[in-house]
């Protein structure tokens, strides 16, 4: 394909878009450059005070944004179904960016591990819960965000931790359940369901982590790496906007940075972890997924 930019996402008016984690980073770019293209955009945020700002920082850069700000917490399953009841519209693109990375070991509030919990089960739960929404758009799209950090994830997606907890091979766990979905979904579902993933990209997680655990040098460490060799957020922001918008994305495909390692770049099609492509696994982590949610995807067995 060719080298593509945002310059080649096509008119979006009359198009609505959730993007999750909108607040900042990957989220708040993906956002902006939809809203800048015309789509009606509901920012899906966490915090109420950081998700102004971040409709600030729209406006400023897109005077006549349609945006909406929706309050969202993924690691609370009544948050989001609080939130799938409060915009029932339909919904032509879901982009699934929230993610935490790295944590000490926490839970969410209904007991599952906190990184589990929030990059995969509470975007498997909204998924589910926005699917009528979802079905009343012909050519809708759900993007999922993976990371590079895939391809060393275990599929042991039934441990919750009781078996040891260490923070990067859970992470790397619920990113490879991301993109296990990812194509699972687009199995089932009448509509394209992809993944992307933003390479090395400077966002705010990577020092989160340390500095919820009070590990002040290692965050401070993690930031002067990103400096040095991260791509900027707006960047790591293009493949979700091409899997978004982009004609001819493919789905149950991935999509991530061309540059070496996958990195940095424009958005290309990407390899993925072959068994991530596995019927069976896909399968187990779906059943596993809507016993622990309560969320089934009904619509889709009518």
């Amino acid at each position: 394909m060719p080298k593509w930019t945002t310059d080649d996402i096509p008119d979006l008016a009359g198009k609505r878009v959730i993007v999750t984690g909108a607040n900042s980073g990957l989220g708040l770019w993906t956002s902006l450059e939809l809203a800048r293209h015309g789509a009606t955009v509901v920012l899906a945020c966490r915090s109420a005070e950081r998700g102004e700002r971040a409709v600030a920082t729209i406006r400023g850069a897109v005077p006549d944004a349609d945006i909406v700000l929706g309050s969202l917490d993924l690691a609370d399953l009544a948050s989001v179904r609080a939130f799938a009841e409060a915009h029932p519209e339909p919904l032509d693109v879901l982009v699934n960016n929230a993610g935490v990375m790295a944590l000490p070991y926490r839970t969410t509030a209904d007991g599952f591990e906190m990184q589990f919990g929030t990059n995969h089960l509470g975007h498997f739960a909204l998924t589910g819960l926005l699917l009528p929404a979802l079905l009343e758009r012909p050519g809708a799209r759900v993007v999922t965000v993976t990371s590079m950090m895939h391809w060393v994830g275990r599929a042991d997606f039934d441990d919750d931790g009781e078996r040891g907890y260490h923070k990067w091979p859970a992470y790397c766990r619920s990113k490879l359940a991301n993109l296990v979905f990812a194509k699972e979904l687009d199995r089932r579902a009448p509509f394209v369901s992809v993944a992307a993933h933003p390479g090395y990209a400077s966002t705010n997680l990577q020092q989160a982590g340390p500095l919820m655990g009070g590990h002040r040098r290692k965050a401070a460490l993690y930031g002067l790496l990103n400096a040095l060799f991260g791509q900027s957020d707006v960047a790591g922001a293009w493949p979700s906007l091409y899997a978004a918008t982009a004609p001819g994305v493919e789905g149950g495909r991935c999509y991530g940075p061309r540059g070496p390692g996958q990195s940095r770049g424009a958005p290309r099609r990407v390899p993925t972890l072959p068994r991530a492509a596995d019927p069976e696994l896909g399968r187990r982590l779906w059943h596993l997924s809507e016993e622990r949610t309560g969320v089934s995807y009904d619509a889709l067995r009518a």
